[in-house]
């Protein structure tokens, strides 16, 4: 893995901070945006098998719509792609999405350990839609070492995305 120094860490907290102080972006909307787009793929999920258990072929009308919506909202978020960063992005939502579900019926099971389990893969795979989307990092790998305490990816965006900072 890719290991990086405070000073490295410190220049991408500058670089979010520019971002947020140019008004350029909206953390905050933007995750409300993200988790409507991890809705809208599974509701294409959910037309897709709806049309096919029931043979209704107005299930794939409804599932064509919601699939024109989420792209339209990815794109507001992706805007320049560079390789197959659209698709990447938009796997990474719905697995979150999926795990998130998985997570919440193993809760439901009194199984809160392998929920637990499932959240924190969930949230690991949200983290590395922020790093694509804010082009923060490399993706391909990252740990840092700051007084013996390993830099995860998920400590960064932990710190990088504050959805409840509304400033």
């Amino acid at each position: 893995m890719t290991t990086i120094t405070k000073q490295q860490f410190d220049a991408v907290l500058e670089k979010v901070e520019q971002l947020k102080r140019s008004g350029d972006i909206d953390l905050s909307s933007e995750e409300d945006l993200s988790i409507a787009i991890m809705n809208l793929l599974s509701l294409e999920e959910h037309f897709f098998f709806t049309a096919e258990k029931t043979k209704k072929p107005e299930y794939l009308t409804l599932l064509h719509e919601a699939r024109t919506v989420r792209r339209e909202l990815l794109a507001t978020m992706m805007d320049a792609n560079e390789g197959e960063t659209w698709c990447i992005a938009k796997h990474l939502l719905a697995a979150t999405m999926r795990l998130i579900e998985v997570g919440t019926k193993l809760q439901s099971g009194n199984k809160s350990a392998d929920a637990q389990a499932m959240f924190d893969r969930a949230y690991k795979l949200y983290t590395l839609f922020w790093a694509l989307r804010l082009k923060l990092v490399d993706v391909s790998g990252l740990k840092a070492a700051e007084g013996g305490k390993p830099w995860t990816l998920e400590t960064i965006m932990n710190k990088l995305v504050d959805c409840c900072d509304e400033k």
